[in-house]
């Protein structure tokens, strides 16, 4: 007789509603992600969750029409639901700037703070959530994925070919990417390059990446000084970041790696303990001084790629926030630990 454990959903029936305390969150399996196991799948959508847990989930919390297992290999279209306790939600940004739409593709420029896909903390506040809520339930499918803080543009596919191709064109080395970014510190040079491999995993942060010449994969960046000032008496930079590989938290780790650090970075920022605290909201007043911004400072400024539909080059930008313009300029910070914004 198996035992029930504290992730143990009640009476999981896939065509009842979930029972109150709980929410149901739907996932639907996008093209690009055809022929992976479920719990990679899982995953990569849920990257706080460690394999076990992830693993549980699937056995206890999934509902589906049809018998599912961790090594399930998923296919587009493939729905399910996980069943999770209803916990209060942050409050994440409801605006969704559309930067371009046609019958193939959906440029979004995202704000800092909003979620891409539902996790155990955003169920609703995701961009997915309000693309369903605002255009339909097929309407559009991120083709990649940014940092929740991460502000700028996100490419949607709107068919099922157009996210077959995306999935391939990310994929490959056929996307060109520019991000602008706040680095504390005068960096010497105008122009210098970061190449140091990256790892997954930190021994204090599971999700968190590592400079690993032995473990690490290739990984490259290009940095331009556009801007050097200084603000409260400290230094810093505004940076043009072009990343050659496509590594998660590439910008930032690299940043870090040689001592300029992405302002207002829990993660890779100035004490490796600061994303734990936060996550536990018990980051303490003097830690968000030191942060200086509520959010870490990077934006997804330029994007081009092949359209999936007619082969030719398109190019789309976002300009900088309002609130990294602010920072700039020396204007005053909201520093709102809690709030939309300072969602990690």
């Amino acid at each position: 007789m198996s035992e029930k454990t504290a992730d143990s959903p009640p009476a999981l029936q896939p065509s009842g509603e979930a029972p109150e305390g709980y929410i149901d969150i739907e996932y639907v399996v996008e093209p690009n992600y055809a022929g992976w196991r479920l719990e990679r799948y899982l995953g990569e959508k849920i990257r706080r969750l460690s394999h076990t847990r992830i693993q549980g989930i699937i056995q206890r919390g999934l509902l589906c029409e049809q018998r599912l297992k961790p090594s399930t290999l998923v296919y587009p279209g493939l729905t399910f639901s996980l069943r999770r306790r209803v916990t209060d939600e942050p409050e994440t940004p409801t605006e969704l700037p559309v930067v371009f739409q046609d019958d193939w593709l959906l440029v979004l420029d995202k704000p800092a703070g909003l979620p891409i896909h539902p996790t155990a903390r955003y169920q609703t506040g995701t961009l997915v959530s309000l693309l369903r809520e605002r255009f339909g339930e097929s309407f559009a499918e991120p083709a990649h994925r940014l940092d929740r803080e991460t502000s700028g543009l996100v490419v949607c596919g709107r068919t099922t070919e157009s996210c077959r191709v995306l999935g391939r064109l990310f994929l490959s080395r056929d996307v060109h990417k520019e991000y602008l970014a706040i680095c504390e510190g005068h960096p010497p040079q105008d122009t210098f390059v970061v190449d140091a491999p990256i790892a997954e995993g930190t021994e204090l942060i599971r999700i968190a990446v590592r400079i690993d010449p032995a473990e690490g994969k290739e990984s490259r960046t290009r940095f331009q000084v556009l801007q050097r000032f200084t603000r409260d008496g400290e230094p810093f930079a505004l940076l043009r970041c072009y990343p050659e590989t496509g590594r998660q938290h590439q910008i930032r780790i690299h940043l870090h790696e040689v001592g300029f650090p992405l302002v207002g970075d829990k993660m890779y920022g100035p004490d490796p303990g600061y994303f734990d605290r936060f996550s536990k909201h018990c980051l303490e007043p003097e830690a968000w001084v030191r942060l200086r911004l509520p959010r870490h400072a990077l934006h997804a400024a330029h994007i081009s790629f092949p359209h999936p539909g007619t082969r030719e080059l398109v190019t789309f930008d976002a300009p900088l926030p309002t609130d990294l313009i602010d920072f700039i300029a020396g204007k005053p910070v909201a520093m709102r630990p809690g709030s939309a914004a300072s969602a990690a």
